[in-house]
């Protein structure tokens, strides 16, 4: 699996999550249950994996849903 983003935003992961189940995109979400550890204040970003056989599809899932711009925020590049 690799990361293709990771983000604060709860509601922009579910909705990433919900594209992803109805495109029959393999992904997970890494750090999920950090918020034990933080104290649910929402600061450690969660990380949305995919397998690399599904990577293009996912990037093409997000593009129809307007979201290029979010496979720009990885750890990588923040």
């Amino acid at each position: 699996m690799k990361e293709l983003f990771c983000t604060n935003d709860a509601v922009l992961l579910s909705f990433v999550e919900a594209l992803f189940n109805e495109a029959g995109v393999a992904h997970v979400v890494a750090d999920a249950n950090m918020s034990i550890v933080e104290g649910s204040i929402g600061i450690l970003p969660r990380r949305m994996l995919v397998q690399l056989d599904d990577w293009n599809r996912a990037r093409r899932v997000l593009a129809e849903a307007g979201l290029n711009d979010v496979t720009g925020q990885t750890r990588e590049s923040a």
